[in-house]
């Protein structure tokens, strides 16, 4: 039985490429120290492509609780319309406006995108972050290099929690009547 056993050398053969030998000292400069190795140069050119409707949007749909939401991002003034009202007028607390705006913080790019959305079902709460994973997911498809600080905040992510049905015997889904022993 033959040994056929292959280095990394051998391997580098293969790909038609010069392999580094492995047991070569660092070349010294004259300073004393040794060369920075050589870094690889990544592509500057995002990795997804600019998707846009015909009227120059970038179009996405966001879902929390039991509410959807289609959002229409473009360039603009910073304006966002929520089923034909202003977001002052559909959501009056200020901690849901907080909610929408945090994507535009995160990236940076308050006052610079017009965002026009329909949003149905559920309570308010619950269409907030809907609006918000809206324009999360349009924010990325308009600028795709503007994804990994979304994904890095989590705001790609669409939160799966709902509400708990009730159960058959109980008076909501987990509490129970109370019990009586005589």
């Amino acid at each position: 039985m033959t040994d056929n056993r292959q280095s990394l050398s051998d391997l580098a053969s293969l790909t038609q490429q010069p392999a580094p030998a492995a047991n070569a000292a660092p070349a010294i400069t004259t300073d004393g120290e040794a060369p920075a190795a050589p870094t690889q140069v990544l592509p500057t050119m995002p990795l997804r492509e600019q998707i846009l409707d015909k009227f120059g949007r970038a179009y996405a749909t966001g879902r929390r609780k039991d509410a959807v939401a289609r959002v229409w991002i473009k360039p603009g003034s910073g304006k966002i319309i929520i089923n034909g009202r202003d977001q002052e007028v559909y959501f009056a607390r200020p901690t849901l406006r907080l909610v929408i705006n945090q994507v535009f913080g995160i990236t940076e790019r308050e006052g610079q995108y017009d965002v026009m959305c329909t949003v149905k079902g559920g309570g308010l709460s619950g269409q907030a972050g809907a609006v918000k994973h809206g324009i999360s997911q349009a924010l990325t498809k308009f600028e795709p290099v503007l994804r990994a600080p979304v994904k890095a905040a989590g705001f790609l992510t669409r939160d799966s929690r709902t509400v708990e049905r009730k159960k058959y015997g109980r008076a909501k889904a987990r509490k129970s009547f109370q019990f009586s022993k005589r």
